[in-house]
């Protein structure tokens, strides 16, 4: 037979207010009591009912996030994606709350669709964005909703900001800074969205880099992409199609870079020496690709955890420590921009 509050109240000659106040994690119950509760609901086999739990507390116990995607459906296959999602699974599941995951194509009317009827339909008690654009309804519209959120950068927007911000600027001017110092001079740059807050802060850190370096931006070097591997084989593509082509090629992310190295090695472009090409994200795939991949690294996993905990607090009604957290990604310097034999613009292979 199942187990019910009522029998653990009874077991231990306290009223049900006290069990379940003290299953609940109330303060206003004694922790000797509480620890009492727990561990003798646990010995006679008492679960909770999840449904009955959620309806007195007035809570889901879930948090939403809708991923950015193509109509195809592509950004479930991206690496960047998958550890993200493990990062927000894991926090929650830490609070004992469940992850709502879905996809939408960007600005989309389904991503607005699925935004309106989770929100309406109380589906969540929180939500964490990412891939955020420049002046972002969907912040706009979770604060006008007073919904809990946290997002992975911020916005234009004069909005409250809680969340992370990867300081993109001064990693491309790093990044920039040691191509520089291996010689190069012909510098592209394949870059997503326009209206991506991300490519806003990497395309002026590229642009500022090159300017403190003396050298002098070339329109012709910067061609936009959709951060995919597609995307950055065909950016990649139009490049070396250049009659000066690059000699070094920034790409937004390690995806990007990815694809843009699979089309030079179907030309016959030697990466690492013929030609430079560098990501940003940090991606394990980076590591092992040929040759291994010199990119700007962000914690993508712990900082989804973290994310999904500011979400929770403000979901649970705490006090958060830290609103805004700004993080330097790291250089990794590997193989494809390790060695530079080609210091004159156009001896790549065609």
């Amino acid at each position: 037979m199942h187990t019910t509050i009522r029998d653990v109240a009874k077991r231990l000659h306290l009223s049900i207010t006290t069990v379940s106040r003290a299953l609940d994690n109330y303060d206003d119950v004694a922790d000797s009591t509480r620890k009492l509760v727990v561990v003798t609901a646990k010995e006679m086999g008492y679960v909770p009912n999840r449904a009955a739990r959620q309806l007195r507390r007035q809570r889901t116990d879930t948090i939403g996030y809708i991923l950015p995607t193509d109509s195809a459906g592509t950004g479930f296959a991206d690496p960047f994606f998958s550890e993200f999602i493990a990062g927000l699974s894991d926090e929650a599941s830490a609070y004992h709350f469940d992850l709502l995951v879905s996809a939408a194509p960007p600005d989309s009317k389904i991503e607005k669709e699925l935004y309106k009827r989770w929100v309406q339909g109380g589906k969540v008690d929180g939500f964490v964005i990412n891939r955020v654009r420049l002046n972002d309804w969907r912040l706009r519209f979770l604060a006008r909703q007073h919904i809990p959120h946290a997002s992975y950068e911020r916005s234009l927007s004069k909005l409250d900001f809680v969340g992370i911000e990867i300081d993109s600027f001064n990693g491309m001017l790093e990044l920039i800074e040691h191509l520089v110092e291996r010689g190069y001079k012909r510098i592209a740059y394949v870059s997503g969205a326009p209206n991506l807050k991300i490519d806003h802060d990497r395309l002026r850190g590229y642009q500022t880099g090159l300017k403190s370096a003396g050298i002098e931006s070339d329109p012709a070097l910067i061609v936009h992409g959709d951060m995919t591997s597609e995307g950055g084989y065909h950016a990649a593509e139009l490049l070396f199609a250049l009659s000066v082509p690059p000699t070094a090629i920034v790409c937004i992310n390690d995806v990007t870079a990815i694809g843009a190295m699979h089309a030079a090695h179907e030309r016959g472009i030697v990466v690492g020496r013929d030609i430079a090409i560098t990501g940003f994200d940090g991606i394990e795939d980076a590591a092992h690709a040929t040759p291994p991949l010199t990119t700007l690294d962000q914690p993508i996993y712990s900082i989804a955890r973290q994310l999904a905990n500011m979400t929770l607090n403000l979901a649970l009604r705490k006090t958060l420590e830290n609103k805004q957290i700004k993080i330097q990604p790291r250089l990794l310097i590997r193989s494809s921009t390790d060695e530079k034999r080609c210091s004159e613009p156009g001896k790549a292979k065609a």
